[in-house]
């Protein structure tokens, strides 16, 4: 086993970095393709989410296959090799294994053991599958880690140590009220911007918090109006919009949830200004990079999320939202764009005194009734993070969820799973030795059954005048005889090379044996068609 993972999450990576080396699904599949043909990879797999972006491969060099890995992402990120590399992390063999359990069991989140990340794994194998580009360790390795993530949740109560992005998230808007989410979240009036997974999670959450009405914009109209039908459903008040139309709802709602698939803006701060009725400062204000609605073509709507995730309990709401305020006052208008972007995402750390100095910091006057309240779950970001600048306005995203996230308590469970990501790296370790003997146990009884063959072939010229009955008793007897010599020492060289170092075992049977090492490379071809999937195991 040579498996090696390259990638960069939030815990490597500024939210800025990561959000320019988001990758489409578009360019995930080349990626992996890519990566395939290179030299030291035959198999690949990349897990994308919203945080995290890591590519996995079984190499037969690690520098020459660190260094590959490295160039590919930075080639289809889009973020140059010079200025990734330092966010860079790398985990071999064992290590690369541990690492991937202890993200499937929520250990390596945002917020610490959400479940969400199960869903995007099954989504990262499906893709390695399809393309072909999964072999047997990667098949093997991410099966287990979907067990692995399952059984965490289901011995723990890991659950308890974290919530989902967007139970958090949704919270984080409603911090400081002084009441209850769902009291607080009671008939506002939320748009959801997006269809995908992640904001039909939103969008559920906020019904189930009690809002009085969901709007869903989505570029895909026929989506919007399906994720509209299921919370109506669900008991809810819901209704689709075009795209078009999210610059007349803005005026309308209480609380945006946005989490697209654009590769640019999809609401500016001009649009959130021009709906409260406040200007904003073109000379420090960010850039407008798209108009409302614009959606990129291809690329997915958010981040993949499992259906069943859910179940959180969580929503958000503010003062209802009306036209008329006053402009931008002059003295903020002055403050330096640098630190601007910079405190432009934020969110309550727990403390008063801490809202109020990251609302001074970022040039946002206190005590100014919040009117409109934004949660971006997009990455590269849906919001401009100019409108923080906006009187009334507040915006949460995942940059400001990650430095909210960083003191949250860790319950006991945590070290639990940790002890459960440990044992299962030792089994996986072990039944991965044990397989690699397997071809050279085989190509042995085959040896075996091959003698048995010739001696009996022998025999039978040797001594004609066998009957049937005679000729089958000898031919079984053999074979017991061979059965029995091998039974032991396959049995035991089995056990052995479960255990560390043990493919040396292997090597010594093969010496010990006189086997013909293409016979076992045949073995070991076979068994590599020989998968669950039908077929996917990458490069033979």
């Amino acid at each position: 086993m040579s498996l090696l993972v390259v990638g960069l999450s939030h815990r490597s990576a500024p939210v800025s970095v990561l959000e320019r080396a988001s990758l489409t699904a578009e360019a995930q599949g080349k990626l992996l393709q890519d990566t395939l043909a290179s030299e030291p990879a035959v198999e690949a797999a990349v897990l994308a989410t919203c945080n995290r972006i890591e590519l996995y491969a079984d190499v037969d060099k690690f520098h020459a296959g660190v260094a590959e890995l490295s160039t590919l992402l930075a080639q289809h990120s889009g973020v140059g090799l010079e200025e990734l590399t330092p966010y860079l992390y790398v985990h071999y063999e064992d290590r690369a294994v541990h690492h991937l359990l202890s993200v499937a069991c929520g250990l390596d989140s945002m917020v610490v053991g959400e479940g969400q990340i199960l869903g995007q794994i099954k989504d990262a194998l499906a893709r390695g599958q399809e393309l072909h580009t999964a072999g047997r360790l990667l098949n093997d390795l991410f099966q287990q880690a979907l067990r692995v993530g399952k059984r965490a949740h289901s011995e723990t109560g890991i659950d308890r140590a974290g919530q989902s992005l967007v139970t958090f998230g949704l919270e984080q808007l409603a911090a400081g009220s002084g009441m209850p989410v769902g009291e607080w979240a009671a008939g506002k009036r939320a748009l959801v911007i997006g269809a995908g997974s992640m904001s039909s999670l939103a969008a559920a959450t906020l019904v189930r918090t009690g809002v009085a009405e969901v709007v869903v914009a989505n570029r895909t109209q026929a989506r919007a109006e399906r994720l509209a039908e299921i919370l109506g459903e669900s008991g809810g008040v819901a209704r689709a919009v075009p795209m078009a139309d999210v610059a007349r709802e803005l005026t309308r709602v209480d609380v945006v949830v946005s989490c697209t698939g654009a590769t640019g803006l999809v609401l500016t701060a001009e649009n959130v200004a021009s709906a409260l009725g406040v200007t904003v400062d073109h000379a420090t204000a960010t850039a407008a990079a798209s108009a409302v609605g614009r959606g990129a073509a291809g690329g997915p709507e958010g981040c993949p999320v499992p259906a069943d995730a859910a179940g959180a309990s969580a929503g958000a709401g503010v003062a209802g939202a009306g036209a008329g305020a006053a402009a931008v006052p002059a003295a903020r208008q002055g403050a330096d764009a640098g630190s601007m972007e910079q405190h432009g995402a934020w969110a309550d750390n727990g403390t008063a005194a801490a809202q109020v100095r990251k609302r001074e910091q970022a040039g946002v006057r206190t005590g100014a009734p919040v009117r409109l309240a934004l949660l971006d779950l997009a990455m590269p970001r849906d919001i401009d993070a100019g409108v923080h600048r906006l009187d009334g306005v507040r915006l949460v995203d995942i940059e400001s969820l990650a430095d909210a996230s960083a003191d949250a308590p860790m319950a006991a469970d945590v070290d639990q799973v940790r002890t459960i990501v440990s044992d299962e790296v030792a089994a996986f370790g072990a039944a991965q030795r044990a397989a690699q003997i397997t071809p050279t146990v085989v190509a042995l009884r085959s040896m075996a059954a091959d003698v048995v063959s010739n001696e009996v072939a022998r025999l039978e010229g040797r001594l004609p005048g066998l009957d049937g009955k005679q000729r089958a008793e000898i031919t079984q007897t053999v074979r017991r005889v061979v059965d029995k010599l091998l039974h032991a020492p396959t049995v035991r060289v089995k056990q052995l090379a479960s255990e560390p170092g043990g493919a040396g075992y292997a090597d010594a049977l093969r010496e010990l044996f006189d086997l013909d090492p293409q016979t076992v490379a045949a073995v070991s071809r076979a068994d590599l068609n020989d998968t669950p999937d039908g077929g996917n195991r990458g490069r033979a």
